[in-house]
């Protein structure tokens, strides 16, 4: 899921290139460059594209697109050849919603024996008028018909800012599908595979198209083929897998990482440990702000959009949360009640203030200041979040307003009680391997459990930027939440300090 949100987070200036935290080398992760060599590091910076002759020469422009990738990463000793290549399924009766074949991008990364599967995010359709919508304007999230093999998806030309974001995912990588150390400081030199979400149904779908059925929803059979497929491309002889995925994705890794691992033991390969890594997939099923009618996909209900979707996809859900939710197998969509279910090390990374929670629960951020009831929702809802998270062993929850995280550049900057999403995750990581030493005790000074305490949206002081898109301009802690109809006198009142130290505790970030 994605949200239509009009405020967005922005990098801000990295607080470890003034100073050294999160447990990270306290060197600059862009330094300049040495004197001899910053004049044709300026030039290189100032590199611009043609878009002119893109749908003429696409090799051109992709070689203008890596260009321009190298300029951002003028220090590096790493060699800029990322390409991630396009792999159609050998199985070819699995496809993508409109009938054309489903398949993967990877990257190998020889000697390594760690593999990361990337679900792409976006959205759904639940009935045949608005899957018909969506093939009109977002054919991209239904079909292969626009893939370039090789490197990425034609029907991007419009260039837009997700066309950009598709280039660099799908040439350098961002996030954790970076391979540069300085990015990705564990999981760089992995093998990478990005599966473009073409099914609609939450990956969770096993239906064909047929006569009777205008689409085909098979989200839970591509990931699987995928997984057979890459057994025959070096699969077969690593040590973990890490099944990732945002939004949408993100929830398609709660309902698939014990089917994939299970799937690798009943063809024998039982020494892969397979792991879940969810971001921005832990919606809530909680009552609208505003409740409307369920004409499209934003403004219907979680609940009621899963409820019809699951019978249109032919979702399938894991058998145990199956069994537990049995007739009402809707309810394993919802990360809180599927989780107790899941017998695999999952991961939980959630924003408190999730923008496509708050636009699925008619909270519309339209640049105007929101109103006292909605403020009160904003804050019941990270409350709600924060309940459901308390038990989860492995999780990092900030309080900041914003959707996806683990693909973003400023995943290595924003932190909570010190302690930043990468390095998180690396704690995670060596937990798990003591705990297959029969040590269960975690190592020390390493916490994976991570939730911010704060009760509103951006009191964490490493949030992203948020700019207000009405103006392009960034807006500082008390200014957003002034904007966000959050009142000073009264809070200040209620929580017995005077207006003008709450203020400055607000400035400083404490």
């Amino acid at each position: 899921v994605g949200g239509y949100i009009f405020l967005s987070s922005a990098r801000k200036p990295r607080v470890s290139e003034e100073k050294f935290r999160g447990g990270r080398n306290p060197q600059q992760r862009r330094a300049l460059p040495p004197a001899h060599n910053r004049d044709r590091a300026e030039t290189t910076e100032s590199f611009s594209l043609d878009f002119t002759a893109v749908e003429e020469n696409m090799d051109n422009f992709m070689t203008q697109v890596k260009n321009l990738a190298q300029s951002l990463y003028p220090c590096s000793a790493q060699k800029l050849d990322y390409d991630m290549k396009l792999h159609f399924l050998e199985n070819t009766s699995v496809t993508c919603n409109d009938g054309t074949p489903a398949g993967y991008y990877l990257k190998e990364s020889k000697g390594s024996r760690r593999w990361l599967i990337f679900l792409e995010g976006g959205w759904y359709c639940f009935n045949k008028e608005n899957c018909d919508s969506r093939y009109d304007t977002m054919r991209r999230l239904m079909s292969s018909s626009k893939c370039i093999t090789g490197l990425l998806f034609s029907f991007l030309f419009l260039f837009s800012f997700n066309f950009i974001m598709h280039v660099f995912i799908l040439t350098l990588g961002t996030g954790i599908l970076s391979s540069l150390p300085e990015e990705n400081p564990h999981w760089w030199n992995a093998n990478m595979v990005f599966i473009p979400y073409c099914s609609s149904d939450v990956w969770s779908g096993a239906t064909p198209k047929t006569d009777k059925n205008d689409y085909a929803f098979m989200g839970s059979l591509i990931i699987k083929e995928v997984v057979k497929d890459l057994l025959t491309k070096g699969l077969d002889n690593a040590k973990i897998l890490l099944l990732a995925g945002s939004s949408a994705g993100g929830t398609g890794v709660l309902l698939n990482v014990d089917s994939v691992s299970e799937l690798l033991e009943e063809l024998g390969h039982t020494n892969i440990q397979v792991r879940g890594l969810s971001d921005s997939g832990w919606f809530l099923d909680n009552k609208q702000y505003r409740c409307t009618d369920c004409v499209d996909t934003i403004n219907c209900a979680p609940t009621e959009v899963i409820k019809r979707g699951i019978k249109y996809w032919g979702g399938v859900v894991p058998e145990r949360c199956r069994q537990a939710y049995e007739g009402k197998e809707w309810n394993c969509f919802f990360g809180y009640k599927v989780y107790p279910t899941i017998k695999r090390p999952v991961f939980i990374v959630q924003w408190l203030f999730d923008e496509a929670q708050l636009t699925v629960d008619n909270i519309h951020l339209t640049g105007q200041p929101v109103q006292e009831g909605q403020w009160r929702y904003i804050q019941n809802l990270g409350t709600e979040l924060r309940n459901t998270l308390k038990d989860v062993p492995a999780m990092f929850a900030p309080a900041c307003l914003s959707h996806e995280f683990i693909t973003r550049n400023f995943w290595t900057d924003v932190q909570v009680k010190g302690t930043s999403l990468p390095r998180a995750l690396h704690c995670w990581d060596r937990s798990l391997q003591e705990n297959s030493r029969n040590n269960k005790s975690p190592p020390k000074g390493c916490p994976v459990h991570l939730i911010d305490s704060c009760p509103w949206p951006h009191c964490n002081p490493t949030c992203p930027t948020i700019r207000d898109q009405s103006t392009g301009q960034e807006m500082n802690v008390i200014q957003f939440l002034m904007h966000m109809g959050f009142d000073v006198q009264k809070m200040a009142h209620q929580q017995g300090m005077d207006p003008s130290k709450l203020l400055g505790m607000l400035s400083s970030g404490s």
